[in-house]
Formats: structure tokens, sequence, C-alpha cells
């Protein structure tokens, strides 16, 4: 069994202390099951888990749906 490395999504260091990584998220695949986003204990409210250019064409969605 080999131990897999885990890198906090926030600051992009590596956790080198299993009780101090988290899982945040899970991404999907496209083929495939897809991975799991970690982050330090400390990080998790750091972690930005929407992507902004996502979330700027979905805000203008939402502005114009209000008019």
């Amino acid at each position: 069994m080999t131990a897999s490395v885990h890198v906090c999504r926030a600051c992009d260091e590596e956790i080198t202390d299993p009780a101090d990584g988290v899982i945040v998220a899970h991404e999907l695949g496209n083929s495939g099951p897809g991975w799991d986003v970690w982050a330090h204990r400390d990080h998790v409210d750091d972690v930005e888990l929407i992507d902004p250019v996502l979330l700027r064409i979905m805000t203008r969605i939402w502005a114009a749906q209000m008019r």
C-alpha cells in the first residue's frame, strides 16, 4: 500500500500530518471518479470552491432575472 500525498488547496503546501488534513470538496472527473480536495484544518475557511469566472457569469444571470 502506498501513501498518497495531499496538498492544501488554500496554501498549496503539502499536508504532512494526516490528522491536520480535511476533505473540503470532491471534484468530478471527465472520465473516472474524480478526486478529493484537501485543506489544512486551519485553512478550511480560506478555500475558494467557486470558480470566480463562473460566479461572475452567474451573478449577471441572476441580476438579469431580477429585472
